[in-house]
């Protein structure tokens, strides 16, 4: 070393960074592990990542993938758990899921449709179908599901099809109403 002009600590310096290719390598993955998972917005787990970095070229395993998103405390997010509620008032089936009617404005049916938006809102959207020949005989979109929304749709309903005096079957969720 005294030949070279090498000082012995430059030398012993040089083998500790024998591994830096391997940590540089590893420190290139763990970059797009976190990069995979925020552009996700978190919702992936360990084994959509590593299939991700396998399109992107990596030779990794599922272990390795799943330590480094511990390391990070990264973990999925995780769905909470339905709460059941108790129905308000239980409606009497009188339909016998017998859902064909023998003329127009006999029977109908009623439902709640939850409508994703891209901007993460929802929308509900109540819709009266006649069970005779399942055309639309009202529907309305709201931003809130209440009570409002279903009288609203049934008012529209009556006003665009039933005259005074006829009488329908209206089957929803939870029964005849």
């Amino acid at each position: 070393m005294k030949r070279l002009n090498i000082l012995p600590n430059a030398y012993y310096n040089f083998l500790k960074n024998r591994k830096s290719e391997y940590h540089n390598r590893k420190d290139k993955i763990k970059n797009e592990i976190v990069d995979i998972y925020h552009s996700h917005n978190g919702t992936d787990g360990y084994r959509t990542v590593h299939a991700y970095l396998l399109r992107r070229g990596y030779s990794i395993s599922c272990v390795t993938v799943n330590t480094e998103l511990q390391l990070f405390s990264i973990t999925r997010k995780h769905k909470p758990d339905y709460e059941y509620g108790t129905p308000q008032k239980i409606f009497e089936n009188k339909l016998h899921q017998d859902f064909k009617a023998e003329s127009i404005n006999q029977k109908w049916y009623t439902d709640f449709t939850y409508l994703f938006l891209t901007d993460g809102s929802k929308r509900y959207n109540c819709t009266i179908i006649d069970l005779h020949d399942r055309s639309v005989i009202a529907s309305i979109t709201d931003r809130h599901i209440t009570a409002d929304l279903a009288k609203k749709t049934l008012q529209k309903a009556f006003n665009s099809t039933l005259g005074s005096g006829k009488s329908v079957y209206l089957e929803g969720i939870h029964g005849i109403l």
